[in-house]
């Protein structure tokens, strides 16, 4: 991930978090977004969510876990939640997550600060 994130201004508040190709091509890596702990998130076919990166049940990094299709599976005790909603698909986590917006451009992907779920 880059070294410092660049606030962008621009229909809402962005930062630049990294390139794409600094992302795993398949899972998710984290990156501290204003303080925030954020997972960024790239499917098999190539979209790229950004969600928060501590699961609502356990207190532990997600980008850690394991992704199938839109759902990343916590490591600790296997709470699945829809990185496209933030939804926990079933318990032992009942709270879901923050989502965030994600921009891509010129191959350097951008995230917001406010989540879209709040």
């Amino acid at each position: 991930m880059s070294a410092a994130p660049e606030l962008v201004t621009d229909d809402g508040e962005f930062v630049r978090v990294c390139r794409v190709d600094e992302l795993p091509e398949k899972g998710a890596a984290a990156a501290d977004i204003n303080g925030t702990i954020v997972a960024i998130v790239r499917t098999e076919s190539g979209s790229i969510h950004a969600v928060d990166d501590t699961c609502s049940h356990a207190n532990v990094s997600l980008s850690e876990g394991e992704l199938d299709g839109c759902t990343l599976e916590c490591w600790l005790h296997g709470s699945r939640f829809d990185i496209r909603t933030g939804e926990p698909s079933g318990p032992p986590a009942i709270i879901p997550i923050n989502v965030y917006p994600v921009r891509v451009e010129n191959d350097e992907v951008f995230v917001g600060t406010t989540p879209l779920n709040a």
